[in-house]
Order: structure tokens, then sequence, then C-alpha cells
């Protein structure tokens, strides 16, 4: 028998976990009223009138005289007529009792043939067959034991219903997936090529383990995969799993911690326990930073649940063997606050690093995700790849959800170019929104963002182009010139960053060149250009204070290594940092400054153009810079209502409720 049919054989069907506690069925709950009710009934019975008590004889006189409607005659087994008992009901209530007159009567006493035969011949009367002593006793402990036998049952199984879903409390709550209906391999996962070949081996073990025992190679008991958030990390380990044909058991890091002391511990162990039973198999441990953080770490030190259940992971990693055919594999986006003895040599010994993809990554990802959509034939997967560089494999499959959506919206059956790319500009920027702004607000904001234009095409090296300039409100601006770069950003230079800071200081200089004026619109930019100073002077080294790191007391005590912090620099240095950093934006002002001067007549051109269409493209800006004229067709967006005369009572339909306050600002790619 081959190697391949004893690990078939080993393998258990994939079943669901039971779900947790007890739910009793609704049967169960109709048995239990039904029998108190009758348990009631025959305890309690239905209150009647009190019968008269009359003689033998006064009923057989009764009955000749045609006085009584019915009756019953019950006699005692054991001494047949010589005591019987008839019960019945005149046809008039003639019977006189202490509560008045009645029907009902009752008689007791020795019971001849002869009185029997007069009564049957001169009434309706019925005989009833003679009780027993064992069928009275059963009649009256009967209903005592169909009730105790019901409560017996449903509390004994809630007890053991409740022993169960304690003991399950402390089982491990990692699912198991179904392989023929959640199976994923390599060819659904594209963009990290280089993480699929790291893998690879992973899957031949899991497959063939004799491979590699033979020459005496241990493969990694964990695997730990770093990469930002959307990556695929968990669709990678998916994919070792589907390609591997072998049990898949996913579970997250905040599963394990609780506010009962040891149940992350005993989850931890129940976990492995499962995962040895169901070997060989992949166990998937996400957001692995949850349990895995370093111990005493932050501000007030750790959790004493979260470190025992890191303390019970390190030891179970260490008490199995790869041997067994249990893979561990975990993800996490905060390599940096893992415990060092989680990464060691033995446990989490290899890391995968899977990042963003690039262009050819990119275009891959998109083919992955098109399968399930209807394209048009003018869409082109290369364009869209090239035109979104630093989007993760999840923001792409969202990029053409949103065309699709939008596409169906507009009534189409296919998704075409120009939804793609709506699609992206509300993916990377926000989507757009309107508000109402009078004829002097809206001409400050168009040369604002003419200002930002102007300059970002002027200082263009050509890797990072206007895209497109609006005055309508994206996102959380009133305005944006968007940028969209041309190639994967690995690097910038001091040029580039300098260059940042002119374009950003552009939308003041205009605004101040066209009303003499300047407001609180370009807050956004002045933020965005101070941060990237201080960031060339403290952290790259680019300025005349030399090559030296002064931005190491900028972390968070809740997530760094230590609980305290200290000063690196002294009084003197802070203030020749800030004065490098006033150097540079002041420099970089007075470049934007000249700039705008020297192509005044493009900046007006370029204001006046998007009064007119409201948005215009990057190759508009160039042709207004160039030319001095639009040359390329401008689609044209509907206009908003505009705002009613000064003096007039009619109130717009919307107020721009945040001002100016949400600043224009040139958004990265």
């Amino acid at each position: 028998m081959s190697d391949k049919e004893e690990t078939s054989k080993k393998r258990r069907p994939l079943k669901s976990l039971p779900p947790d506690g007890f739910q009793p069925k609704t049967w169960l709950i109709w048995i239990v009223i039904i029998g108190a009710v009758a348990a009631l009934y025959l305890f309690n019975p239905p209150k009647t009138e009190a019968p008269a008590i009359l003689k033998m004889q006064q009923v057989v006189e009764l009955a000749e005289q045609g006085k009584i409607a019915d009756g019953t005659i019950s006699s005692d087994a054991s001494g047949g007529r010589d005591w019987s008992v008839i019960k019945g009901h005149t046809k008039e209530p003639a019977l006189r009792t202490e509560a008045g007159l009645t029907n009902a009567f009752v008689a007791t006493g020795r019971l001849t043939d002869a009185s029997v035969e007069r009564l049957q011949k001169s009434a309706a009367f019925t005989e009833k067959p003679a009780t027993t002593a064992m069928t009275q006793l059963l009649y009256n402990i009967l209903p005592f034991l169909i009730v105790i036998g019901l409560l017996y049952f449903l509390f004994m199984r809630q007890i053991k219903q409740a022993g169960k879903g304690a003991m399950s409390f402390v089982k491990s709550r990692a699912k198991l997936l179904v392989r023929e209906k959640d199976r994923i391999t390599f060819s659904d996962v594209a963009g990290c090529d280089e993480a699929k070949e790291e893998v690879s081996e992973i899957v031949d073990f899991l497959k063939d383990p004799k491979k590699f025992q033979k020459i005496g190679g241990r493969i990694p008991r964990g695997i730990m995969m770093v990469g930002s958030p959307g990556t695929g990390k968990t669709l990678l380990a998916k994919a070792i799993a589907g390609e591997a044909d072998v049990p898949f058991f996913s579970i997250s890091g905040s599963d394990f911690v609780e506010m009962f002391v040891g149940v992350g511990a005993s989850r931890v162990r129940d976990m492995f326990e499962q995962g040895r039973k169901n070997a060989p198999c992949l166990i998937f441990i996400d957001e692995i930073d949850a349990v895995g953080r370093q111990r005493g770490a932050g501000l007030g030190g750790g959790n004493d649940e979260r470190e025992q259940t890191l303390n019970s992971l390190l030891v179970e990693m260490d008490g199995f063997d790869t041997t067994e055919g249990v893979i561990i594999i975990a993800a996490t986006n905060r390599p940096d606050v893992l415990d060092s003895a989680l990464l060691r040599p033995g446990r989490f010994d290899r890391q995968v690093y899977i990042n963003l993809p690039d262009i050819v990554g990119r275009e891959q990802i998109l083919r992955v995700h098109a399968r399930k959509v209807a394209l048009g034939e003018d869409v082109d997967l290369a364009i869209i790849a090239r035109g979104t560089p630093g989007l993760s494999g999840a923001e792409l499959a969202n990029l053409l959800n949103e065309a699709a959506l939008l596409a169906a919206r507009r009534g189409k059956k296919k998704i075409d170019m120009v939804d793609v790319d709506d699609a992206r500009d509300k993916v990377l920027w926000g989507r757009e929104h309107r508000r109402v702004m009078d004829d002097k607000e809206k001409k400050s904001l168009a040369w604002h963002e003419a200002g930002h234009a102007v300059v970002g095409a002027v200082l263009d090296d050509g890797s990072f182009p206007v895209h497109k300039v609006t005055i309508i409100p994206r996102g959380q601006s009133l305005g944006s010139t968007t940028y969209l770069a041309t190639k994967d950003i690995l690097g910038r230079t001091k040029k580039q960053y300098a260059d940042r800071v002119c374009t950003s200081m552009a939308g003041r200089i205009a605004e101040k060149m066209v009303t003499d004026d300047i407001s609180d619109g370009a807050s956004g930019d002045i933020k965005q250009a101070t941060k990237i100073a201080r960031a060339m002077v403290c952290d790259f080294g680019m300025s005349d204070l030399g090559p030296i790191a002064m931005g190491e007391n900028q972390d968070t005590v809740f997530l760094g290594r230590d609980i305290t912090r200290s000063q690196h620099i002294s009084e003197d240095t802070a203030r020749r940092v800030d004065a490098a950093v006033s150097e540079i934006i002041t420099a970089e002002y007075q470049r934007a400054e000249k700039i705008l001067n020297e192509h005044r007549a493009a900046l007006d051109k370029i204001g006046a153009a998007l009064l007119e269409h409201e948005t215009i493209e990057g190759r508009h800006v160039l042709e207004l810079i160039q030319h001095g004229e639009i040359r390329s067709p401008v689609v044209t967006t509907p206009r908003p209502p505009k705002l009613p005369a000064a003096g007039s009572s009619a109130k717009p339909a919307a107020v721009d409720s945040t001002g100016a306050t949400a600043a224009p600002s040139p958004s990265p790619a």
C-alpha cells in the first residue's frame, strides 16, 4: 500500500464543531406544560355541587317513580355487590342538602340482584366493572410518576448539557474549514510569488514527509507571515492547505484571551490536541500579536492571563515535532511588538514577508478578481495596475467591486473603463459630494487648487504627474489636486521632498494673489509641509545639521519596550531643528511664489477653467501651461444649485457645515 493511500485512510471526515451550550427543544417544553396542566387537573379536579346522601332503598323508590335521569353502579371486587356505590342525577333538583336543592345523589350499601334489576328496568343505570386495590393505587400514583419522570428527564438532560458547555468553554475555538467547499489553491493567490516559493516546501512536506526525513531535514515548526493589512496572509495560508489537501484550522489570537484564569492556556492545549488527531494538518493563528505581545512591555505591564496563554503556546510548540504532521502558521502586521521567545529557532523560526504588490503583481491580482465580474472590451487591467501604486490585494478587489456597483447603478451590463476610473478615484481620494458655495468662496477655492496644479506640473520630473484637479468636495476636503504615480515609489530624494513642500505652499500663495487675503483653507497644506520638513531634518538627515536621527523619542509608550522615554536631544539642538524646519518651509514658500509669478497667465486660465468645468484632467493643466488653451475634450459635470441673490428671502438648499477648515491639499497616491 502506498504512502498516499495510508495518509488518506488516516484522514478523518471534516465535521463542523457542535454549538456551545444547550437549547431545549420546543417539544420538550410542550410536554412539560401539558404534564403540569394534567397533574393540576388530576390533583385539583373542578369543583362540583355537593351531592345528596341517600339510602339504597330511596334510590330504588325514586327510580320506580321515574324521577332519576341517569346513574352508575360501582361494586367492590372483593365483596361483590355486598358493598356498592350508586351515583346519579334526578330529572329535577328535588333533593335537599345543606347548600339547597340539587339533582345529584350518592348512595352506598348492600345491593341485591333484584334491586339491580329494578333499577335497570325503571331508569338508565349502567354498571361499572369492579375496581381492584392495584387499580386504585395506580390511579392515584400514576400522575405523580408522570410528572416526576418528565422533570427528571428535563433537568438531568440540562445538567449533562451544562457540563458539556462548561467543558467546551475551555475547548479550542479553531474553525475547521471544509476542503470541498472552501478549497483555495495557489492559482487563487497572486502578487506574492516570492512568498509562494518560500512556502511551497511546506506543501511538499505535507504531501510526502518521508522525502525530507530520509536525508535528515526538518521542516520549521512554525511560520510567521508578516505583511501589511490586505496583502493576503490568510489567503496564502488557506492556499497551502488547499494545495496539500489537508485539514485547515483557523483561529484568531483574541480567541485565546478570556477574563477567566487558565482558559486561554487550556484552549491552546486543546488546539494542539485537535491538530494531532487530524494530522497532517495546518493550524492558522491570525493576528497573533493579540496573544504574543512582548511580556511586561508598555505602560502598566502585561496582562497575567495573556502572558499565561503565551507561555502555554511556547511550551506546546516545544512539545511537538513536525514528524507528527502539524504545521503552525501565524500572521501579524506588527512583528515589532512580538515576544522574542516566540520568534526564536524551534518555534516560529521562519518569517515570510508579504509586501505590497508591484505593477506585475497588481495586474495578476486584478486578473484573479476579474474572473467574478463582467468586464467590457475597453478595460485594460495593465493600465489599471499602472495607475494603482501602493494598493494591496484587498484594496484592488474592493476597486473592482466598487466599479461593478457603479456600473450596475448606471444601468450597464458590463464594467467600462470609465467606471473603473471613477471607482479608483473614490477608493483613493473619497467620493464626490456637492456643497453649496457662493462665488467668492468658489473663486478662492479654484485659484487655490490651480496653484497646486501649476507648481506640481512645473516641478514634476515625470514620476508623479498631476492626475486631476477639482473644486468639487471629495472626502474631507472642499477641493483637491490629486497626483498619480507612474511607477512604484520605493524611495524619494531630497529634491522630491522639497518639491512636495513647495507644492503644498502653492495653494496659500495663489489664494493670496487673487483675493489679497488668506484663509484657513490651507491648514492641511501647512501641516503636511511641516511634517515633511521635520522628517527631512530629524529622520532623513537632509539638512545642515547632518545625518543625525533625532526622532527616537516620538514613539508611543503603550506599544514600546520601555515604560519611560528619554530625551535624546538638548534644548539647543531642538532650537536648531526648529530653525532648520522653518528654513526649509520658508525657502520652498519663496520658490513656489516665484513659479506662480512666472506662470501667472496659466494660473488664471486654470482657475477660470475650474470655475467653468469644476473638474479638469492633468493633461488639461499641461495644455494650459504650454499652449494657453485646452485642446482635449473636457467631461462636464452637473453644476450644483447656486445661492440666492443678496437680499432674497429664499434659503439655500444646503450650507457648507465645515467652512474652509477642510483644507484642500494634494493627496498622495
